[in-house]
Order: C-alpha cells, then structure tokens, then sequence
C-alpha cells in the first residue's frame, strides 16, 4: 500500500552530523535561500500541474544543478526529447532553485507543482528508505560503470522501483552514474589530521561519514559556494569529481585537489510525478526513457573522459594524496558504516548485500574490473 503525501518517513538527510546550517544536500542546501524566488512564483506554483486536453502536452521539470553543469548532465537529453516529441509534448528545463529550493523537491513533485525531477534521492529529501543510497555511498562502487550494473543486473531497479511504488504521487523512473567524489580545498589536506575543521559544501551520506574525519558540511546555496569559497566561508568542497569543480569554477577558487575518492560514481535519479505520468501516451512515455539513457551513455563519457583529462592535464589545482596505509583506515571504517545503515530496514539490509555481493565478484574478477 502506498504510503499517503502527509506521512513523515525521517531520512539520512536528517542524520546529518554538525552543520553549520541545516539540511546538507548533494545540489542544494538551499532550505532558508532562495525562498524570496519561491515567494514570488507562488501563484504560479500554488496548484498542481493540470494539462489541457488539446495541444500538446506540457511539463516543467527541475534538476538539482545549476545552470553551466545542467548543459551537460540534463540538457541535450531535454533537447532530444523535445524535438523527438514532434510537437506532441514539451518538457521546459529548470535549474536548480528556479521553482523550488531543492530541498523541497520531492515534495513540490509528489504535489504535482512540478511534473519531474532529476536528482539524487537524499538531496530532494526523499523519504524512501533507499534515500542513503542515493548521491555518494561511501566505497560502494569503484567506477562510474559499476552503478548502472547494480541497478540493471544486480537487482537495484527492482528494489528502487518497491521503494517508490509504497510512496503515493512519485514514480521512479531511471538511474545513472554521474562523478566520483573528490575533496578540493583551499589548503592541501595530506592527511586525515588535515581534514580537522574544514568547512566543505558536501553531500548528505558522505558527508556524516566524513565528519567522523573533522570535515564540517556546510549549507549554502548552489550558485553561492564560489563567493563563499572567496570570502572563507567555506574551506572546499566534497561535493564532486574533476569535471565538474572545473566546469562550474570552482577549480578556480580551490587550490588543491585530493586524488584518494570516497567513492567512484554518484547515484542520480529521473523521478516523475504519478497524475502527469499517468496522462503521457505510451509511445511518448518510452521515448523519455530513451532519452533518459542517452542522457546516461551521455555522462558516462563526459565525466569518464573529463575526469582523466583533468587530473593530467588541469592546471588550476595542486593534486594530494593521503598515503595508502592511512586512507586504508577509511576503507576499513566505511564497513562499520555500511553496518550501520544496514540495520536501519530490511531493504537497507538488502541493498548493502547487493554491494557486498557486487565487489565480492569484482575482487575475484581482477584485471580489468578490478587492478588491486
């Protein structure tokens, strides 16, 4: 049975240790910023989506980047699908905080104030159990290619897809991998001792697995986090791989890159609303999610490609490392965690197995899936 829109279902965004605000996302930490934008749209937003019965079929859909990353993690997939679309649907592109802080996300889509989503689950504040999982899971996958082959032939779309189905209003629909994770700062950190007090814009699960290191997740808006760089609010930020601090200009207020990665590829999400689902043909329905894995292949191949590149041939930042046998604590301290929200459900349980199992594979494997 699915659960009704008013149930309060407490996620791992609310564990979240020592902030200095609150409400740490992966996109958005915009809960108490860009609610003046929110204000003035409220007119616009104050009724559920309603399509008309003749035309086409218009939806309004919000991703958790901004602007200069959303040309390429969402974009050219919107692009195509409209222009596939051949005039019988239009899906008009929001970028974070446009319509809704991204916090609030989920539920501006299960109210129907927007038709869909892309994000990870714990930054839109998804009450689904599976939420943790969703952004950066500390050392649960190695590459980028490892998260599609969970959730296609391990079993996590099977599992995501029972999560959302006990949630009234909100479909899941699809997901991919985006980039590893990676720390820049303003300081080099050599050593775990080096994270003590650093205050980084940071993601939710990573981010309380972290600060057990001293890292200190801090809230502030999206497109605020270079001022906040400038101005030393913020010491760096663990939010992202390579492409992307270069992309959005924050390789350009960091001076240190550390190479050691808490994981190797974030978990993003395409969600729909359930009524707006509903009214879209068959035929149109199939041709979004084609579009969705395009958008996927499209990533994989910008990130995979830009992440090598950058880390060669950038220039802007200064490359680190904590030595092997003092990160291997890390490693090690991840399994202790993996536990932990292992015991919060059973479909919890399930998906930390479905890890477990995975690398268990990719360490027999060895060469090329796995070199050590």
């Amino acid at each position: 049975m699915k659960k009704t829109k008013d149930s309060k279902v407490e996620t791992a965004a609310d564990d979240t240790v020592a902030t200095d605000t609150a409400d740490t996302g992966r996109r958005g930490f915009l809960r108490g910023a860009g609610l003046v934008g929110v204000a003035a749209a409220a007119s616009t937003l104050a009724a559920p989506a309603v399509h008309a019965q003749s035309g086409p079929i218009k939806w309004r859909l919000q991703t958790y980047s901004g602007a200069p990353l959303g040309a390429h993690v969402i974009k050219p997939q919107i692009e195509a699908f409209n222009k596939a679309a051949n005039g019988e649907m239009e899906i008009e592109l929001f970028y974070a905080d446009q319509l809704v802080p991204t916090s609030e996300l989920f539920r501006a889509l299960q109210n129907g104030t927007i038709d869909a989503v892309q994000s990870d689950d714990a930054t839109m504040a998804s009450p689904a159990d599976v939420a943790v999982f969703g952004g950066y899971f500390p050392f649960s996958t190695r590459y980028s290619l490892d998260l599609p082959v969970l959730f296609d032939r391990y079993g996590l779309n099977e599992i995501w897809k029972e999560a959302y189905d006990e949630i009234d209003g909100v479909e899941w629909l699809s997901a991919g991998a985006w980039d590893p994770l990676h720390i820049f700062t303003k300081d080099p950190i050599r050593s775990l001792a080096d994270m003590k007090g650093k205050r980084v814009f940071g993601v939710p699960t990573a981010g309380r697995f972290l600060a057990r290191y001293g890292l200190i997740p801090v809230t502030v808006p999206w497109d605020d986090v270079e001022v906040a760089l400038q101005t030393g609010q913020l010491d760096g930020v663990a939010w992202c791989g390579f492409t992307e601090a270069y992309e959005v200009g924050w390789a350009d207020v960091c001076n240190y890159a550390l190479l050691n990665n808490v994981t190797g590829a974030w978990c993003g999400s395409y969600f729909a609303n359930t009524d707006s689902w509903a009214k879209v043909p068959d035929h149109l329905k199939e041709l979004f999610k084609i579009t969705i894995d395009q958008s996927h292949y499209y990533r994989q191949v910008w990130y995979w490609g830009g992440e090598a590149d950058l880390r060669v041939n950038g220039k802007k930042m200064e490359l680190t490392t904590i030595p092997a046998e003092e990160w291997d604590t890390v490693v090690k301290d991840a399994e202790g965690f993996w536990e932990e929200i292992a015991s919060q459900s059973d479909r919890a349980g399930r998906v930390v197995e479905t890890f477990k199992e995975y690398n268990r594979v990719m360490e027999n494997v060895g060469v090329p899936y796995r070199y050590s």
